[in-house]
């Protein structure tokens, strides 16, 4: 393996809008990550806000681009993927995944929010996300992702602790051992992200201050803060708090501008705070 990590982030990268590759390289290298992106399609800008969007498809790139890597001997410390445009793209994920047998696999779902699936994810490719699912190591869906994953309706009311670590351990059933779900809105009036780590049969829960705005790419930056900090040594509890307060400080500092939300959040004032290496510990068991 490398003397630093390396991850190959398996994402769409959009021109303009603050998301997917554009705050996942930033925000991993800054935490002394090297991001070798793996575009799924290339986007002029992100499909929320700026019209009609210009978009090129990836598909054939992703395993030349994985027969390149296995011939120049390239290696991988983590396989990290995330929204994806077809069921095709699903098995060059898994090709990653077998070819980097001792890799980190993580997977962000990325299949919808606020109770929607997104237009683009038909039943076929749900169908095949969950197959990607069952092959990681972590994944990383918000509230209405985890619902498609688990074939259930969007929880319209707050969640009770026992309702969340149900979901959460149903979720490591499928696959993965860890389990970070976000956004979710718990019976106690509070905003959270929770995790499982079923390896120690651990719940986890973050609190966080509820924004009323919405920001797009803020579940890319908390993924791969996330996973930047598990790659690195973090506990799970530590490194959601590290993810989560980061999130909330770029949603603040962007909010606080009064920034228009299709813009994404200000990662370029925020980026600084990544270089602080202490350990996170606004966490508590669930």
């Amino acid at each position: 393996m490398t003397e630093y990590k390396r991850v190959a982030a398996i994402h769409d990268l959009s021109g303009v809008g603050r998301c997917s590759l554009s705050v996942i390289l930033p925000t991993m290298s800054v935490m002394g990550i090297q991001v070798c992106s793996v575009p799924t399609a290339v986007l002029s800008s992100h499909t929320n806000g700026f019209g009609d969007v210009v978009l090129k498809d990836m598909t054939e790139f992703m395993p030349e681009a994985l027969n390149h890597y296995k011939t120049a001997d390239v290696d991988f410390d983590c396989i990290y993927s995330g929204f994806l445009a077809s069921s095709e793209q699903v098995s060059h994920c898994l090709e990653f995944f077998y070819a980097y047998p001792n890799a980190l696999k993580v997977v962000d779902p990325v299949m919808g929010d606020n109770g929607k699936r997104y237009r683009t994810y038909t039943d076929e490719l749900c169908r095949r996300m969950s197959e990607l699912v069952s092959a990681a190591d972590i994944i990383t869906p918000n509230l209405t992702e985890a619902s498609i994953l688990l074939n259930e309706a969007y929880p319209v009311t707050p969640l009770t602790v026992q309702q969340m670590k149900s979901m959460l351990s149903r979720l490591s059933g499928k696959g993965p051992k860890t389990v970070v779900i976000t956004s979710v809105m718990m019976a106690d009036g509070t905003m959270c992200n929770v995790g499982y780590d079923s390896k120690n049969n651990a719940y986890w829960r973050v609190k966080y201050d509820m924004i009323p705005k919405h920001y797009p790419g803020t579940g890319d930056i908390f993924a791969s803060v996330l996973t930047g900090g598990l790659i690195l040594g973090d506990s799970l509890p530590i490194a959601m708090s590290r993810a989560t307060d980061f999130c909330e400080h770029t949603i603040k500092t962007t909010y606080g501008y009064g920034i228009s939300p299709r813009e994404g959040v200000m990662i370029e004032k925020c980026l600084p705070m990544l270089f602080d290496n202490r350990s996170y510990t606004d966490y508590s068991a669930m």
